[in-house]
């Protein structure tokens, strides 16, 4: 169940912050307003709360496993709403970042 509520945090974080990048790069660079930009400095505070939400107390460890989360869903993110067609050495680095998620996150460690 921790592992399942730690994805389910880590997708709720990466939709906050990807987000709101994105909502920042519309409402600047595509001319969109500053309704969206606004939207996304929201969002890219919400995701700063989220994170304290994980069950593990070790910041350092969030931080990087939640790096490997960012690098695949921009791809994934890029390709829903963007329209990038991720070539095989974007697939395979996301993979590498994802291992390293589970990794950093998941492996069985010692109590002391």
């Amino acid at each position: 169940m921790m592992i399942a509520r730690s994805l389910l945090l880590f997708g709720l974080a990466a939709v906050a912050e990807i987000g709101g990048a994105w909502l920042i790069w519309q409402g600047w660079r595509e001319n969109r307003g500053l309704w969206w930009i606004a939207a996304g400095v929201i969002a890219l505070g919400a995701y700063g709360f989220v994170a304290t939400l994980q069950p593990d107390p070790h910041f350092g460890r969030i931080l990087a496993a939640y790096g490997g989360i960012f690098v695949a869903g921009s791809l994934l993110w890029g390709v829903v709403l963007d329209g990038f067609r991720p070539d095989r050495w974007d697939l395979i680095g996301a993979g590498l970042c994802l291992i390293g998620v589970a990794v950093i996150m998941y492996a069985p460690r010692d109590a002391a």
